[in-house]
């Protein structure tokens, strides 16, 4: 007879294979898009105005591989990934993994304070919502959570740019680092001046979906009967919401934020190109306009990780802290 920590053991190894398996495919359909994109590589690279000679741009094509078949081209780019190596990047004249290593530390950097900012603060307005229902409070907030909730990232970013960089001249228009500066150079509070409104663009959106979702919960919970017996004790609102409604809530609002962490990357990306600063996200968009297959094909197995260990994380916190979840996997 298999213990309960066995079941759960099992759940978790079933979901890291079955993300093993989708990864291989994503992998397989990302390699296959990018073959059939109407972006030539060689041309993006030297541009219209090249004087390149057939003969030069042949042995170019040869160079990087691009004279071979679909097929020896993905095992040849499965085996080089398999021993670590990603490739060189063509734009950056540099190894793939520099260039995402450098890019994905400012991403994740941006990704997690925002992740961070969003979660802590959409807990607390929506807490203040679920307990002041129907009022003015819950209304405003309501009315922020939906506007925002549906307004794209890059539309939001724009907005940002307009009212703070150029009506109001508080922050930078772009960039990551000023112009001009090695980065090696850059301050840790110069860096923070750059990094405020792409910073803001992804909180407000994260905290507009996570304030929707607590209020729900916490709205949920105040509903029960067991909030109901509590108020006949005499317990005041912060007592029943340090007693009842945050450890019946934090764990599901908390899986919540892992879930997000695929919309949290593709609004980080979209937010990257639209403040030009130095990221996953502009990287792979900058790779995929300029023919940079190396760089996209890592760019997107990067991310995809980024995005799958999330789901996984999620997954694993539903099932231990959710006792339907976890009733689910002792029956099977």
């Amino acid at each position: 007879m298999m213990n309960k920590n066995s079941r759960y053991i099992k759940f978790i190894v079933i979901k890291i294979i079955r993300m093993m398996a989708l990864f291989l495919g994503l992998t397989l359909l990302t390699f296959a898009l990018s073959q059939l994109s109407p972006i030539d590589p060689i041309n993006a690279y030297l541009g219209a105005d090249s004087n390149a000679s057939p003969e030069q741009i042949l042995a170019l094509r040869k160079q990087w591989g691009l004279d071979k078949s679909f097929i020896e081209q993905f095992f040849h780019w499965i085996e080089s990934l398999s021993s670590g190596d990603f490739g060189r990047s063509h734009l950056y004249k540099a190894p793939v993994i520099e260039v995402i290593s450098n890019a994905f530390k400012n991403s994740f950097f941006l990704m997690i304070i925002s992740w961070i900012l969003s979660g802590i603060i959409g807990y607390i307005l929506g807490t203040i919502a679920a307990f002041k229902k129907n009022t003015k409070i819950d209304n405003f907030i309501k009315l922020y959570s939906y506007t925002l909730a549906s307004t794209p990232s890059n539309v939001l970013g724009i907005i940002l740019l307009i009212i703070f960089s150029v009506w109001i001249p508080l922050f930078p228009v772009g960039l990551s680092s000023p112009i001009g500066v090695y980065d090696t150079d850059v301050n840790l509070v110069e860096r923070i001046y750059h990094f405020i409104l792409p910073c803001l663009t992804l909180s407000f959106l994260g905290i507009a979906n996570v304030a929707m979702h607590t209020r729900e919960e916490m709205l949920e919970v105040l509903d029960s009967e067991y909030i109901l017996f509590a108020k006949t004790c005499g317990e005041n609102n912060w007592e029943l919401f340090k007693n009842h409604c945050f450890r019946n809530t934090v764990i599901p609002i908390l899986m919540i934020q892992f879930s997000y962490f695929s919309e949290l990357f593709g609004g980080s990306a979209l937010a990257e190109v639209i403040f030009a600063y130095h990221g996953l996200g502009s990287v792979m968009t900058q790779a995929g306009l300029g023919g940079d297959l190396p760089l996209l094909l890592g760019s997107v197995i990067i991310s995809s990780l980024f995005v799958f260990c999330g789901n996984l994380i999620a997954d694993i916190l539903l099932v231990i802290f959710d006792p339907r979840i976890g009733r689910e996997v002792d029956e099977n």
